[in-house]
């Protein structure tokens, strides 16, 4: 059950300000001899814990260190989906989509993988991101189930593992992503196409951004005429599934998955700034560098990855995946490699790989469980 928790939330706010440099976006690390992530694989309730050691002239090697149970109940799938390292890399967070009803989110502590606590969240809770100046986990409830209603994002005080509030958001949301200060969360809701911007200390909705014509209105399937007009509605929308954080440059991008378009949003002007079309079919995770300078993308029915030169406004490569539907993607803080995690299909193991952004391809891959999704990185080791 929630419960209310104020001055939790006052000194959150007040911390604000005094942002630690290891927030998302600041993070540097140097040149590293090893790179850590943790990567969902959803339909085996396990998680993997992933090592890519570079070599000295490309390629590398990619390994699972250690394989992590999640979830309580031995016969049901409960579905891992998002996943995040709090920035001062002390613990993990984990949602557990399927629940009875509700969802969780797990807290574990790194290195040992323990569980700390758990929290009930919304219904199918999934993306999920932690700001270190505040200590807040925003969740964005998903809601698969029943009829296509507005949901919510369940903000989780970390330390207690505390569900202290719901922000009322769109329908379908999907990516959670905080600004460098922790200030502000971005998402989209796949289902009336709107970017929403949270305050995240406040836990107050700001403002939402049309991404389409039909952007923002209901839609009902009750009737064969309601049916019809929602089909010449969704014909027309970009159904986002997910937005990055901001660059240093003040600039979200969004990834209309139906249109397989890249949008460019500036938050000063809160306008569509550019639209990039013509991305592999399906575009579907992102992720950007904190320069702004590349963008990895996803396509989830393409079976492919694009690295995107946001500068030149052109996809400088795009990279077929092992296997099919890629999911997740995250870049490391040095911005030299992306980690991305395919599903697979039918009784196909997940993969996880990873990409030399200066060399634009491939390099190395590793199998892990079952429809492999969300991916976060962990830590990078010095050579």
């Amino acid at each position: 059950m929630r419960r209310a928790a104020r001055p939790l939330v006052a000194a959150a706010a007040a911390m604000v300000l005094s942002t630690a440099a290891s927030d998302r976006g600041q993070r540097q690390a140097p040149a590293a001899g090893a790179y850590y992530a943790y990567a969902c694989a959803e339909s085996d309730d396990t998680i993997a814990l992933v090592r890519f050691t570079p070599g000295r002239t490309g390629g590398g090697r990619l390994e699972v260190v250690k394989t992590i149970d999640v979830g309580v109940w031995p016969t049901e799938i409960e579905g891992p989906h998002g996943i995040g390292v709090h920035p001062d890399g002390r613990h993990w967070f984990v949602s557990l989509s399927h629940g009875n009803p509700f969802g969780s989110v797990w807290k574990m502590e790194t290195g040992t993988d323990r569980k700390v606590a758990a929290v009930e969240a919304g219904l199918f809770p999934a993306s999920l991101d932690v700001a270190g100046s505040t200590n807040f986990l925003y969740v964005v409830n998903f809601n698969l189930y029943g009829d296509m209603t507005p949901s919510t994002v369940s903000v989780i005080e970390t330390g207690e593992m505390i569900e202290i509030a719901r922000v009322p958001t769109g329908i379908m949301p999907h990516g959670s992503r905080l600004d460098a200060s922790g200030t502000r969360q971005y998402h989209v809701s796949m289902m009336d196409d709107l970017l929403h911007e949270i305050d995240a200390a406040g836990l107050r909705e700001l403002r939402t951004l049309p991404l389409s014509p039909h952007a923002g209105h209901a839609m009902s399937a009750d009737t064969p005429d309601a049916r019809a007009a929602m089909k010449a509605m969704m014909a027309d929308m970009v159904q986002p599934t997910w937005a990055t954080q901001p660059t240093r440059d003040g600039k979200v991008y969004v990834a209309g998955n139906r249109k397989n378009v890249l949008l460019e949003v500036d938050l000063a002007s809160w306008t569509i700034a550019r639209t990039f079309a013509n991305t592999g079919d399906g575009i579907y995770n992102l992720d950007v560098t904190p320069d702004g300078r590349w963008l990895v993308a996803t396509y989830k029915r393409g079976a492919a990855v694009g690295i995107w030169d946001l500068r030149k406004g052109i996809e400088a490569a795009r990279i077929p995946t092992t296997r099919r539907v890629p999911h997740g993607v995250v870049i490391t803080p040095d911005q030299r490699f992306a980690f991305v995690t395919n599903e697979g299909v039918g009784g196909e193991p997940g993969t996880v790989e990873v990409y030399d952004l200066s060399l634009r391809k491939r390099a190395a891959a590793v199998d892990i469980g079952k429809q492999a999704g969300g991916i976060a990185f962990w830590k990078a080791e010095p050579r």
